[in-house]
């Protein structure tokens, strides 16, 4: 699952599944980028790639390894007003954005020719900056969508407009997108079994992030649907729509009829609950109420002979939902989710492209409500994730080629296989695991596909009309453009290399169908990875990231799968109890944390997260040490390798963030927060020795109690 950072917009995400030629060329091309050359490396004494001014040295490491690490830095700074939260994953974000920002300016600067990626991405920048022509055009870009709305006469009417609504917006795996806001998602990737792609239709609908801001009796939840009703007839009204404050009421009763029909996170999780192949023909029988034909008809499925159902119970009950509630209502529904899809992007988390006053509303919500965020970004730094996002591979190009060195790539690849080495050598020692069971996890780490930087192909965005003067109609189009090339993959070959993040994403991947990890360009750098830093402190960092990707193929969904990429049972009945109880010592272990008075961490929601850290760390220790062969670790500003080590990946997890930020996270996410997953140091025998932690100390824990899984 993913390995997620304390940024509500990223994640390490577990995903099932030089310039640019300004020329018209449809077709992608194999080549990878010229790699940027590396910097000189200087001859001076190593790097210790430990922040010291960082450190609380009034806190024991043995009472709270997070406030030991990071409580200096915490004390002192200030999270900017136009973010929810920030930490070591932001630096990252923010080296990335600078960087966007000049490439696209040197882009723009070179007046690239008509049909060009260079020329896409110059003129969507250009649309999205212009805001005197955003107020112009006003919802002009939307009126098509909101005209189909206005002309629903019958269910079939509904259930084509409900299909045509459909976009490539969900991930079956990943913890933080198990819904859309279009009220079904489409997920394609390789069958779960056979060696072929496969549509998964998913549960959507929600204005807000999950079923329990419907449902929880909580004064948080009363409270934030509240504000959300307000909302949604604030925005209705900015729209000329007649009767807000009642069809908002209308919007929030449908929304909870569709929230008591989800499933929960948790339910999500379960790959065999959610391995649902139905046949299209047997959708009308199993999940009456929408026409199933015009449905599948207009999200181009309607060639598919089968679709995994994946949480199946949700998918009839908003089905029954579509056939029985008024038309009046979901007419109201669909043109405030049109309007507020359009206000707020939530794919940079960030107000979207209508004009001022719709996105003003938008953000009071989403950004201060939901999150805490006191202003917006900038619309500088949102129009580089907005093109980012709609251009993923074009803007990634360039990025790869003018800021990933070789060298880097060659050092990162070089740990990888470290780390591997190391989990190998670690597999080979369990005493509690079977032959049987150790050669075939073996077998799984052999064969895993590691992919550094950037992809071996990359997409083609001919078919994209990208307009300068055009902000929303050029993200309609983009998600459109994304759609259609997610199910045109459909009947064609599995390809094992495909990547499913950019190279500018600050992130990494490990895909259980492929058995493959990606580690985009952009998080291979400071102060995850330094070239010129102590090895220990590049291992305790980037190399308990590559050491967790890994371990996410052996955790409790990565385990389900063989080294194919096939959901398939290759434990023996013994190693399989072992490894549930030694995950459910672990869940507890989280379930104890209180991030927020009365609000605990979710040890079972948590679960593959957390696996992945504990075991990512270790086998990531392991090879800091095989690496240093024969000889000692140097003491480097007072510190021993070991401490340098452990202290790195503490402040990997740096971070502050906003309560309501923290809610949602507790209530929704699949990760811990970055405070309770720096004390996974706690589980692992060396820490003990580099730090001293003893008994009586908050952290510590006997030998016999410290969770070893891998």
């Amino acid at each position: 699952m993913p390995y997620r950072p304390n940024i509500l917009s990223l994640g390490l995400t577990l995903a099932l599944a030089g310039t640019l030629v300004a020329c018209n060329k449809p077709a992608p091309t194999d080549a990878a980028p010229a790699p940027a050359q590396a910097p000189s490396a200087a001859t001076a004494a190593p790097i210790s790639g430990i922040d010291l001014t960082g450190l609380d040295k009034t806190v024991k490491p043995g009472d709270d390894f997070d406030a030991f690490a990071n409580g200096g830095w915490r004390k002192t700074f200030e999270i900017p007003a136009d973010r929810s939260n920030y930490g070591a994953f932001t630096v990252l974000l923010e080296t990335a954005e600078k960087r966007n920002a000049a490439l696209i300016a040197e882009l723009a600067a070179g007046k690239p020719a008509p049909g060009s990626d260079a020329r896409r991405i110059a003129d969507f920048h250009a649309a999205y900056m212009d805001e005197a022509g955003i107020e112009k055009h006003g919802l002009q870009a939307l009126q098509p969508q909101l005209d189909a709305i206005g002309a629903i006469a019958s269910r079939g009417d509904l259930s084509r407009v409900l299909g045509a609504s459909v976009r490539a917006d969900t991930d079956p795996l990943n913890a933080t997108n198990f819904h859309t806001d279009n009220l079904f998602g489409v997920f394609v990737a390789k069958d779960l079994q056979e060696p072929a792609y496969v549509a998964t239709l998913m549960q959507g609908g929600l204005g807000m992030p999950d079923r329990e801001y419907y449902l929880s009796p909580s004064k948080e939840m009363a409270d934030t649907r509240k504000a959300y009703e307000t909302y949604v007839a604030a925005l209705l009204k900015q729209a000329g729509i007649a009767d807000a404050d009642a069809k908002a009421k209308t919007i929030l009763a449908l929304e909870t009829k569709i929230a008591k029909a989800h499933a929960p996170v948790i339910e999500s999780q379960n790959v065999h609950k959610a391995n649902n192949p139905w046949e299209t023909a047997a959708f009308a029988q199993r999940a009456p109420g929408l026409d199933w034909s015009a449905f599948f008809d207009s999200a181009g499925l309607s060639k598919q002979t089968r679709i995994v159902a994946w949480q199946p119970g949700a998918i009839a009950g908003i089905a029954a939902l579509v056939g029985s509630e008024p038309l009046p209502a979901w007419k109201d529904y669909l043109a405030f989710h049109a309007l507020d899809h359009a206000a707020w992007n939530e794919a940079v988390r960030g107000p979207g492209e209508l004009p001022k006053a719709y996105i003003d509303l938008a953000f009071r919500f989403h950004g201060t409500t939901l999150a805490g965020t006191p202003q917006a970004r900038e619309r500088g730094k949102r129009a580089l994730d907005a093109t980012s996002t709609a251009l993923g591979d074009a803007v990634g190009k360039v990025y790869a080629q003018k800021y990933f060195p070789a060298s880097s790539k060659a050092k990162v690849e070089e740990m990888v296989h470290n780390i591997l080495a190391a989990f190998d050598e670690r597999v080979d020692s369990l005493a509690w695991m079977t032959p049987q069971t150790k050669a075939k996890a073996r077998e799984k780490a052999k064969s895993m596909r590691v992919s550094v930087g950037y992809p071996e192909r990359w997409r083609d965005y001919a078919a994209l009309e990208i307009r300068a003067d055009d902000a929303l109609g050029n993200r309609l189009r983009a998600e459109l453009h994304e759609y259609r090339h997610q199910i045109g993959k459909l009947g064609q070959p599995v390809d094992s290399g495909e990547w499913w993040m950019t190279p500018q994403t600050v992130n990494a991947v490990q895909l259980p169908l492929q058995n493959a990890m990606n580690f985009p360009a952009a998080i291979l750098d400071k102060p995850f990875f330094d070239p010129d830093a102590d090895p220990a402190a590049n291992y305790g960092a980037i190399g308990a990231v590559i050491g967790h990707e890994i371990s996410h193929g052996f955790d409790d969904t990565g385990a389900e799968f063989d080294g194919q990429g096939h959901l398939a049972s290759w434990w023996t009945p013994a190693d399989t109890q072992h490894f549930q109880e030694a995950t459910k010592k672990l869940a507890d272990q989280y379930s104890a944390y209180e991030p927020l008075p009365g609000l605990h961490v979710n040890g079972k929601q948590t679960s593959g997260e957390n696996i992945a850290d504990v075991s990512g760390l270790t086998i990531a220790y392991m090879a800091y040490r095989k690496s240093l062969g024969d000889k000692q670790a140097p003491v480097i500003d007072g510190l021993t390798g070991d401490q340098r080590f452990f202290l790195a990946y503490g402040q990997t997890w740096r971070s502050k963030i906003r309560d309501a930020a923290l809610r949602q996270r507790l209530l929704t996410d699949g990760h811990a927060p970055g405070a309770q997953r720096a004390q996974t140091v706690r589980n692992i025998d060396a820490w003990y020795d580099a730090w001293g932690a003893k008994p009586g100390e908050k952290l510590y824990l006997a030998p016999a109690d410290r969770i070893k899984i891998w």
